[in-house]
């Protein structure tokens, strides 16, 4: 039975995909802050381990992959989902606060968990693992309004071309899926916020967050010998330009 850690698990895309990768037979480790959120999902999964922790804290992270390993054994995957959107409005009324916070959960955050992932794939034997950042298509072209999480996504972007290209030598796969829109808390919360600025608002198609996450699982079900570094999975009437 192959092993997956999912962070951002007990809401959103990070909850479909655990949801898929048990359907499918994974064990499936959950990490969030919200320990209440994730014993919703292990209660009905034997094959699910709540593993609550802030992805901002190293020591928090090293318990959480020092656990599920001890649990399953090794790390096949790892989906780097956690993220926030932060403010939505122009660079000049966004505070250095909220920049931060929002730096510090989609890019520190995210490095921390793909650099004990990295250690650990390449500690165990066999060699080799397959990390997949969840990005956005904000890491091809931003929104309005969006310049916090769009800084973010572009360096996600950085992180994935680096990680993949360092991981060669260690059988070390990493691929980066780019989702717009999926139907989910955090995009039902931005919607409600741009309609309160402007009732007459023409809001971004939407698509089933399944799809998404029935995207990560092919991404992770692939063997070690292939890898889709970029996958861009979006509302089929949603406006797009592509990858610049």
């Amino acid at each position: 039975m192959k092993s997956i850690l999912i962070t951002g698990a007990s809401s959103g895309i990070g909850r479909a995909t655990a949801e898929e990768f048990l359907k499918a037979g994974w064990r499936v480790g959950c990490v969030a802050r919200r320990a209440e959120k994730l014993d919703e999902i292990t209660s009905s999964h034997k094959a699910a381990i709540a593993l609550p922790a802030d992805v901002t804290d190293m020591a928090a992270m090293q318990d959480v992959f020092t656990t599920f390993v001890a649990s399953v054994g090794r790390i096949d995957a790892v989906f780097n989902n956690a993220g926030m959107f932060g403010p939505s409005t122009s660079p000049d009324e966004v505070s250095l606060d909220a920049f931060d916070q929002v730096i510090n959960v989609n890019v520190r955050g995210m490095f921390i968990t793909a650099k004990l992932a990295f250690a650990q794939m390449r500690a165990q034997d066999p060699q080799g693992g397959r990390i997949i950042n969840n990005g956005s298509l904000s890491a091809h072209n931003p929104r309005p309004g969006s310049i916090c999480y769009t800084t973010s996504k572009h360096a996600v972007t950085g992180m994935t071309r680096s990680i993949s290209l360092d991981g060669r030598p260690f059988n070390i796969a990493c691929g980066q899926i780019d989702i717009g829109n999926a139907r989910t808390e955090l995009v039902e919360d931005l919607n409600a916020r741009i309609l309160a600025e402007n009732p007459d608002a023409t809001l971004m198609p939407m698509m089933d967050v399944g799809d998404a996450a029935r995207s990560v699982l092919h991404m992770a079900s692939l063997p070690l010998e292939a890898n889709v570094q970029f996958m861009t999975v979006l509302a089929t009437t949603m406006p797009y330009i592509g990858r610049g």
